[in-house]
Parts: C-alpha cells; structure tokens; sequence
C-alpha cells in the first residue's frame, strides 16, 4: 500500500509516537506502507520537523529524512488545477493525483476535496 502523508500526521507522531498518526508512521518505518513524496513535500517536511518550537531530536529527525529518501517513492508531480482552502496542502494531492496512492492521510481533511481515498488517521487505521 502507498501513501502520502501530510505534515501533520508526521508532526502528531513525533509528538507521541504512541498515538494513531504514531502508528502510522511506524508502519512506514517497518516498510509495510510506501510513502509517496516530492522535492516539495520533502522540504516542508524538512522545514516543519526542524522548527524549534518543536525541539525534535535532529538525529532522529534527519534519520528519518533519510528514510523517505531511500525508502519512500519519488514521484514527478504535475500541477493540478484545483483551487485548496490552504494551498500549503495542494503538494499532498499533486502528489497523490500523480502516484498510484491508495490514500492521502492528513489531520487536516476540509482543507482537501470531498474524495473517499483522502482520510484522518483514525479513518485510516479502520481499513
């Protein structure tokens, strides 16, 4: 199964490992789900993780960077024409729409269309 995940949820898991978003991203790390990224993605997740009101462990934090960069599936992500409530989150559908994704996950969900395979992560831990 692949995924893309918004920065929230990886954000929630750092947070508290021990929780839904926690679960998911354990799942990533043992590689029984694909995460789907790009450049931007990639950068948002560099930028939001190594925030210092955050105070993540940078080890860890880029530990995890690395991962998705050897794990993870690059995608070449076209623009879709589609207006967001945030634009921020559009580089989750770009991403989506050109992956073969089974879903996104994100805390976020009236940010994106109204579509069945975009879920929360307690949606998500349902399937």
């Amino acid at each position: 199964m692949k995924v893309v995940l918004d920065t929230n949820v990886i954000v929630s898991a750092f947070l508290n490992p021990k929780g839904i978003p926690g679960e998911i991203l354990s799942l990533v790390l043992s590689e029984k789900i694909i995460l789907c990224y790009d450049n931007k993605i990639l950068s948002e997740y560099t930028d939001v993780l190594t925030r210092s009101k955050f105070n993540f462990n940078k080890e860890l934090v880029n530990d995890f960077l690395e991962f998705i960069k050897i794990y993870g599936e690059y995608i070449v992500a076209e623009y879709q024409d589609i207006q967001f409530i945030d634009e921020d989150d559009k580089i989750f559908y770009d991403v989506f729409r050109n992956s073969d994704a089974n879903y996104i996950i994100t805390g976020n969900k009236k940010h994106y269309p109204k579509e069945k395979n975009i879920l929360l992560p307690r949606e998500f831990k349902e399937i």
